[in-house]
């Protein structure tokens, strides 16, 4: 399967004779131009203009924003509330987490994740192959919970989300403070990942991506 990044926390997932995901599409309100995807899933961690944008994917979308299991075109997928009772907007921060299982290929997409979850969270989620994980700080993850919360999943691959890019994210951390946490110095980033089950290593893997357009 093919993991396209398109800035913040919006990735696009396509694997052959499945249906394509799109999660947390953003729109020109997050201060980024808007995007123009196709798909015909979309996940949204949570109602944040830059979460939320669906009008920006294209196609015959199912749309999904809330807890529970679905099943559609092949692709299974659970979402999971989590609530972090620390946060101080609205009462409780409420974030949807999201994982994917694209015929025993499990992703985990983190939305807006603020804080590490508890053991019984965690195991919530099953194995992990692939965890898309936000370590820019702002209203998520700071680098060092961030290596805190990839030690408790143990993914085989990890790909950093919801940084500063340059081009987007002003207001967040960027990358290097998440690698130089991970003991990384410097990352060259691809422009997608590729990876099947078959193809895993043992080890754990960060990827770093560009962000697409």
């Amino acid at each position: 399967m093919e993991i396209v990044w398109h800035g913040l926390s919006c990735f696009r997932m396509v694997e052959r004779g499945l249906a394509s995901v799109v999660t947390d599409p953003y729109g020109s309100k997050s201060g980024l131009s808007a995007l123009n995807l196709r798909g015909d899933i979309i996940t949204v961690s949570h109602d944040s203009p830059a979460h939320n944008h669906v009008k920006a994917v294209k196609g015959s979308r199912k749309i999904i924003t809330g807890p529970g299991e679905y099943e559609i075109g092949g692709v299974f997928i659970t979402g999971l509330p989590m609530r972090d009772k620390q946060a101080k907007q609205n009462g409780v921060k409420l974030n949807m987490l999201y994982v994917f299982d694209f015929n025993g290929l499990t992703i985990a997409h983190l939305g807006d994740l603020s804080y590490v979850p508890s053991q019984a969270e965690i195991e919530n989620l099953g194995a992990v192959d692939v965890a898309l994980v936000p370590v820019g700080g702002g209203s998520a993850l700071i680098p060092s919970q961030a290596s805190e919360l990839i030690s408790l999943i143990e993914p085989s691959i990890i790909i950093p989300m919801q940084y500063n890019t340059g081009s987007a994210g002003g207001k967040l951390g960027s990358v290097t403070g998440f690698l130089k946490e991970m003991g990384i110095n410097k990352l060259d980033a691809l422009p997608s990942l590729k990876i099947s089950k078959s193809k895993l290593s043992e080890e754990t893997q960060i990827v770093r991506l560009d962000p697409a357009g």
